[in-house]
């Protein structure tokens, strides 16, 4: 009668006692294979006790290395079943570090890399194998420098595919995005391989994984590249045909709308954070003596004096003027912005205001949470993306930040009209109407 595929025949030998020959059961737990090997020669403490191979490279035995022996064998199995199960095992397992130092170590990864060049393997094998081979490299151990264009060309081949797996593509995206992160020379092999098209494509899917997928490949491409770069990605087709300009703005529709909870969000006098943004605010543009000497009632009496010169309608508690949702915490965001990428057009804002005559003032504050919403209003934050939508704003492609630095221009617009306009407090909503000012921000924004 043959023996279990599992039941193998070993010699386990140690100093001072006389060699064992067990039928090992590779299925059973090592601690009860270690007991038992203990019981033999009658030692207690089995706890106390290792294997180790006494040939070849002389390594210990451990769960994870025994493991990843077994796993780095049977994906060798000429048996697509044992490939299939010992890929699927590993895909589950690699996730411990302890293990993939085993598995690697083995040169089990190059292993995973030779599958996917070779694509002979079906549809379920290859998606473990992506599987497995993205939860290794996970844990830093191997370099992504090392992966070969011919594996990245695969991974790529996967991704443009128009049909096939869904879940070979979606862990070929995540794939992808880690390389892009990695370094600038992967970035551009990933540019050269994977389409805009393709990729603005897959927003549209129902399968919401592949969706997040191709998003965070899309957002690190364009975050990776440098201006000419951006350009280049969005530009690379010969023209941005409907199809495209849809395209184009469903990605900028799905992107601006990750803003629409802060958007919704009013501020919380409670948390500590905002309220030491709202404070850097006045810090930033007014030199104050120490306020650690001034006592209590004197410094709440130079911040009101102080929020009052930035434009806030409730001096004494300025929270209050971020209370109106939406804009909510955006308008915080981009005052906070404003204020620390251009500190000097900030200050300056604020000090040319503070000098005036009351009534021609242009309230920093005030006009910046209307400015905020006006902008919302623009983009469409928080509007689902239309099925025949093809408005999208080229800047958005050449900007980390576009809500952040189109009101950097805006604001410093505003005060221009203000001036020009030798505008009073009851001139406020005619200055910042959105019908009559936007075009003229468009304008200079797109030159």
């Amino acid at each position: 009668m043959p023996q279990q595929k599992d039941i193998v025949k070993i010699a386990i030998q140690m100093p001072g006692a006389y060699p064992q020959l067990i039928q090992l059961d590779q299925k059973k737990p090592l601690s009860a294979v270690i007991k038992e090997v203990c019981d033999g020669w009658n030692l207690p403490g089995p706890d106390n006790y290792a294997l180790q191979y006494a040939d070849g490279v002389q390594t210990y035995i451990t769960e994870s290395g025994r493991c990843a022996e077994d796993l780095y064998k049977g994906i060798q199995s000429s048996d697509s079943d044992v490939r299939c199960d010992s890929l699927k095992q590993l895909a589950c397992v690699s996730t411990d570090v302890t293990f993939a130092q085993e598995f690697i170590s083995r040169n089990g990864h190059s292993l995973l890399v030779k599958i996917v060049e070779d694509a002979h393997e079906a549809p379920l094998i290859m998606a473990h194998t992506l599987t497995g081979f993205m939860e290794l490299m996970d844990h830093g151990i191997v370099s992504w420098e090392n992966v070969s264009a011919v594996f990245i060309k695969k991974i790529a081949s996967f991704v443009n595919a128009t049909v096939l797996d869904a879940s070979i593509q979606q862990v070929s995206l995540a794939i992808l995005e880690s390389m892009v992160l990695s370094s600038s020379s992967l970035f551009q092999q990933v540019k050269q391989e994977v389409t805009l098209e393709r990729l603005l494509s897959q927003l549209q899917v129902t399968n919401q994984q592949i969706q997040t997928k191709a998003m965070a490949l899309l957002m690190a491409l364009l975050q990776t590249a440098g201006h000419a770069d951006r350009q280049n990605i969005i530009h690379s087709s010969a023209s941005v045909g409907d199809e495209m300009a849809h395209y184009l703005y469903v990605l900028q529709s799905v992107t601006l709308n990750h803003l629409e909870s802060r958007m919704r969000m009013p501020l919380d006098s409670y948390n500590q954070d905002q309220r030491e943004i709202l404070h850097g605010l006045r810090q930033a543009a007014f030199e104050t003596e120490s306020e650690n000497s001034l006592s209590h009632e004197r410094r709440r009496s130079l911040c009101a004096k102080e929020f009052k010169k930035l434009g806030f309608s409730n001096n004494s508690n300025p929270g209050q003027d971020l209370l109106r949702a939406p804009p909510g915490l955006l308008a915080l965001d981009t005052m906070a912005h404003f204020a620390s990428r251009y500190p000097d057009a900030y200050s300056r804002f604020v000090l040319e205001n503070s000098s005036r005559e009351d009534k021609h003032e242009c309230p920093f504050a005030r006009s910046s949470i209307q400015l905020t919403l006006i902008l919302c209003e623009i983009l469409s934050i928080g509007e689902p993306p239309s099925e025949t939508g093809s408005d999208y704003h080229p800047i958005f492609f050449a900007q980390d930040q576009l809500l952040d630095e189109l009101f950097c221009i805006c604001i410093q617009l505003l005060n221009k009209t203000w001036k020009e306009m030798r505008a009073t407090q009851e001139d406020f909503d005619k200055v910042t109407q959105p019908t009559l000012q936007f075009e003229g921000y468009r304008e200079h924004v797109y030159k």
